[in-house]
């Protein structure tokens, strides 16, 4: 079986998804893919877009702008009419489910050079945009259950999650968040694109959008719940709604070596798992179990973790349930912030923190072995994927 590596990966930055204020409020999605295709080639030029065996792109909600983007967007963006697309769908996790596909489509041998990406527009697109909840689901479980902000303060509750602990660590998300911005750790993985600033006037965005330098433990005990009468979990606990898009370039270390292109991370492992969907966001406990499971690895062998911050309910019951820390700050769990500072733009998400993770293991973390990105799904859905340290 071949090995698939990750020659580069990119992004935009996370911009919110606000009609008025939102940076790209006036950039389609598709056009925030093709900027990141643009960008890999640009930034490879030893690979041609004829050369691309095929491209899999994650998107929550596939509906409106965001129908077949995965199809639309390559021919948008000029590219070759021979590259086939497919668009993938797995809520939160489809960007991640989309680099797996890839990655094993190489490793299986069906071809050398492959795209995976993810974008969500949450302004252009908003969650249950166009969606008919079949009956039948709805037998099974309670409606009012299944919104994302029913099911973070279940989890917070089934899980004894308290309320300060979630605030100290939206904290200390952003706070990362802002330090790493500072330091230039995005800089390798964001792509300026042209935005606008709330007054109208067009600039080049390249930092993310949400980040609050600001932020208070005073100020968010002050919040009170939008989601249950003397509920816990606040908009500062949950990840805001974001538009953006990233693409990694994956191929086989064969071709790679052919081609003379640098690589730092392998693909080794990826696991899907599903739980109750109301209380979905704990998925990622399984899918991480089963993953280490099956490689035989444990916690402790792993270097450094990227969840996504769904909500912080349910990021401390994943972080605690499966051993990793106790509160944040955390020294290997988003170590440059995670989606309660960086924005969720859903399809995009899990592509997001393999990128990133492949930046913090080339840079920060250097000699860890083994990486683990993960995140939860709307509907029960949870993923995981392993990534190793190359050895040359």
């Amino acid at each position: 079986m071949k090995e698939c590596v990750i020659i580069d990966g990119v992004r935009s930055a996370n911009a919110r998804a606000h009609k008025d204020k939102g940076w790209f409020r006036n950039v389609r999605p598709e056009d925030l893919l093709v900027k990141v295709y643009e960008a890999l080639f640009e930034r490879n030029p030893k690979v041609k877009p004829e050369d691309v065996d095929s491209v899999f792109c994650g998107t929550a909600n596939q509906a409106g702008m965001q129908n077949d983007i995965a199809r639309i967007a390559w021919l948008v963006g000029g590219f070759p009419e021979s590259v086939a697309a497919n668009g993938v769908g797995q809520q939160c996790c489809s960007g991640m489910a989309a680099t797996e596909h890839a990655a094993r489509a190489i490793m299986c041998g069906e071809g050398d050079i492959y795209i995976a990406s993810g974008v969500e527009d949450m302004q252009k697109v908003p969650m249950m945009f166009a969606i008919d909840i079949s009956p039948k689901l709805l037998d099974r479980y309670k409606f009012e259950d299944i919104p994302m902000g029913a099911t973070a303060e279940k989890v917070a509750e089934l899980w004894k999650v308290d309320r300060v602990d979630m605030e100290n660590m939206a904290y200390w998300s952003n706070k990362k968040a802002a330090a790493a911005r500072d330091a230039g750790k995005f800089a390798q993985e964001i792509i300026p694109i042209e935005g606008e600033q709330e007054d109208g006037t067009k600039f080049m965005v390249d930092r993310d959008q949400w980040i609050r330098d600001n932020i208070s433990m005073e100020q968010m005990a002050t919040m009170k719940s939008p989601f249950k009468e003397n509920g816990v979990v606040t908009a500062a606990l949950s990840s805001p709604l974001t538009a953006g898009a990233a693409a990694v370039l994956l191929m086989s270390r064969d071709k790679a070596d052919e081609l003379g292109l640098n690589y730092h991370l392998k693909y080794v492992h990826g696991a899907m798992a599903g739980c109750d969907p109301t209380v979905m966001g704990i998925g990622p406990i399984a899918a991480a179990r089963k993953l280490l499971d099956r490689t035989g690895l444990t916690v402790k062998d792993i270097g450094v973790w990227e969840l996504n911050e769904a909500f912080g309910s349910q990021s401390l019951a994943v972080i605690r349930d499966l051993g990793i820390a106790e509160n944040a700050p955390f020294d290997n769990v988003n170590v440059w912030g995670g989606a309660l500072a960086l924005g969720h733009p859903l399809g995009e998400s899990g592509l997001r923190i393999i990128v990133t993770l492949n930046d913090i293991m080339k840079t920060d973390f250097t000699d860890a072995k083994y990486g683990v990105a993960m995140l939860c799904g709307g509907f029960g859905n949870a993923n995981a994927s392993l990534w190793q340290k190359v050895e040359k």
